[in-house]
């Protein structure tokens, strides 16, 4: 008896591999030979590869899914390429991911939902380094069933040696990963050998063939049964007599009646009536969207994940977590992104890369950033609780996506970690407010950050500033970029990645300092608009005033007050700011300084104006 497509069992399969191995000509080939391809299709790619290939008389399959023109012109895969199908056996969803390394995120993208992967290997190449990361990610990513196919065999007349030797090589290489299976199969794909079918050119082989494998595949640890949790998408309130819950349910089931509880809160209820596009259903399970009512008017918001009160996920502000670097500019820790998980997006730093895993020796590294397309394992710090699973008993709930502040383009894919998970921090209240602190010193509590070049007179005009309000009885402190760096950031250098970390720390010290109700006077130079917006964030908007004081480069050089400029012009110091080092000015900064046009004196009582325009003081009377 036939059986109905709907309920043959489902694999999502990723196929990927370095550029011109032949994913796309493999996949292409399977379904022509399933005669799963229409008929005006293939005439299509026919006519495609005729104009394409005019020497060749056989059709280049890959064009089937080497669809955008981008592709078929440079002969790569660029987008994510979804094929379905269905076999006598199995239905099937195949992501025909990128192999060129620039598109790394594509073949995040696919394996993120796929159940078992193939990775071709051209045999004459053997392993490569894209191979490797590909095999990295899958592992990260649990994909637990992995196929190697080692085509093009043709090109080496069916050599059976070659062939070992690629398989044996890939063996070694992933003995330390997380596969549950792991099959090589000698293929080659342009002439269909062993994809569908044993090949006759290769009798020594007597394993399965690609296809007969995938429909044999089995994945029932996929279905294995997971708590409850569904995601939040948004408050349903069409009118003042109906208010739901809607969103997908990302894992197990619930029904009429079940307990519930909003995992980051801790707020408690039971389900009331769980609504689908259908109707009123008495139970739904994963991946069902609906909105559900409860029996309590309990605060839910959107991000908000809902759990089982018996099987709740982990809350947390501090964990740690595998991240697969996409962004083009390096990951500095210590500077603020976003962090998404589910629908929910809160401000996150990595406080601390604990290592780099090399893809070609497994080996796990010690680095203080992660290049485009390296994986690293961190610890990060959220400026609220967020609720996950880990990556490894979840995936729906165990994923997220690192955002940039400033472009708003997605710089990483992470994985939440099975363990580590900080939960031992809590804040301290205190009887003596920020507000009352203040109040005695009759100011309010500000960060005046003045940002420039080395020897645009930051630090002087700062000085003088304090020295006006100091005479008039204002409670101040004053911060230097250089004084800094003798204690509290002595173990810092000019990195990029340690000038993160040298705003970071000095951004929580003047956070402290306002809780002391002082005007706290920032002078650095602070090159990056990222940390300057990072700390102006830390604090309520009225707390932080941007000072950028602008001289030109020329007027900075010739100054050069402690000859620093000069030691970088000649190569003596590497990473200064102006010379060897970019500095991003501010695009909409509080105040403006030309230091070069007017003196200090002028500046520094422009600076008090401002102070006093923006009620800082609250008598004027020593003025």
């Amino acid at each position: 008896m036939t059986v109905d497509i709907l309920e043959r069992p489902i694999l999502r399969v990723m196929i990927c591999g370095s550029v011109d191995d032949g994913k796309s000509t493999l996949l292409g080939r399977l379904l022509y030979e399933k005669r799963l391809i229409p008929r005006d299709e293939l005439e299509a790619i026919g006519r495609a590869s005729r104009r394409l290939n005019p020497d060749e008389e056989d059709i280049d399959y890959s064009l089937l899914l080497d669809g955008l023109i981008a592709e078929r012109e440079q002969r790569i895969t660029i987008d994510v390429a979804y094929r379905y199908f269905s076999t006598a056996r199995r239905s099937f969803i195949v992501a025909d991911t990128p192999g060129h390394e620039q598109y790394t995120r594509n073949m995040v993208t696919g394996a993120s939902n796929s159940d078992a992967a193939v990775i071709l290997v051209d045999v004459r190449k053997g392993l490569l380094t894209q191979s490797c990361r590909h095999a990295a990610i899958a592992s990260l990513l649990q994909v637990r069933h992995v196929v190697l196919a080692v085509n093009k065999m043709d090109l080496v007349d069916f050599d059976r040696g070659a062939f070992e030797a690629v398989s044996s090589d890939f063996s070694s290489h992933t003995t330390d990963l997380d596969f549950q299976s792991l099959v090589a199969i000698p293929t080659a794909a342009r002439r269909g050998d062993n994809v569908t079918t044993r090949s006759v050119r290769m009798p020594w082989y007597q394993g399965p063939v690609l296809l007969d494998y995938l429909e044999s595949l089995d994945i029932r640890e996929r279905d294995a049964p997971r708590p409850f949790r569904m995601v939040v998408q948004w408050i349903n309130r069409p009118d003042d007599t109906f208010r739901g819950v809607s969103g997908r349910i990302a894992s197990g089931a619930l029904s009429l009646g079940d307990p519930i509880i909003v995992a980051e809160g801790g707020r408690a209820s039971k389900v009331e009536r769980v609504i689908t596009p259908a109707g009123d259903v008495a139970m739904a399970s994963a991946p069902d969207s609906v909105t559900l009512t409860l029996t309590d008017d309990i605060d839910i918001s959107r991000g908000d994940i809902l759990s089982s009160p018996d099987a709740r996920p982990r809350v947390a502000d501090r964990f740690w977590g595998h991240l697969i670097w996409l962004g083009e500019e390096s990951l500095l820790p210590g500077r603020s992104y976003r962090l998404k998980s589910g629908t929910r997006v809160v401000p996150v730093s990595v406080v601390e890369l604990k290592y780099r895993l090399d893809v070609n020796s497994l080996e796990k590294n010690a680095a203080k950033i992660l290049q485009m397309n390296e994986i690293g394992f961190c610890s990060f710090a959220t400026s609220a609780p967020v609720a996950f699973d880990p990556y490894v008993q979840n995936r729906e709930t165990g994923g997220f996506i690192v955002i940039d502040r400033y472009s708003n383009a997605t710089v990483a894919a992470g994985l939440f970690a099975a363990d580590r998970t900080a939960t031992n921090r809590y804040r301290q209240a205190f009887s003596i407010a920020k507000s009352a602190r203040a109040q005695i010193k009759h100011q309010r509590p500000v960060i005046v950050w003045f940002t420039g070049l080395s020897g645009a007179g930051k630090s002087t005009i700062a000085n003088r500033v304090e020295q006006i309000l100091h005479d008039r009885g204002v409670h101040t402190t004053m911060l230097d970029g250089d004084n800094i760096r003798f204690d509290l950031n002595y173990d810092l250098d000019f990195t990029d990645a340690d000038r993160v970390r040298n705003i970071r720390r000095v951004g929580e010290v003047t956070k402290l300092m306002l809780e002391a109700g002082l005007i706290v006077l920032c002078a650095f130079i602070s090159p990056y608009r990222a940390e300057r917006r990072m700390v102006r964030e830390l604090v309520e908007a009225e707390e932080f005033i941007e000072i950028f004081v602008d001289a030109p480069i020329e007027v900075c050089i010739a100054r050069d007050p402690k000859g620093l400029y000069k030691r970088a012009l000649s190569g003596e110091i590497e990473n200064f700011t102006g010379v060897s080092q970019l500095y991003e000015s501010p695009e909409n900064p509080d105040l403006t300084l030309f230091s070069a046009k007017e003196t200090v004196e002028v500046l520094a009582q422009r600076v008090v104006e401002e102070l006093r325009r923006r009620g800082i003081f609250f008598s004027d009377s020593a003025f």
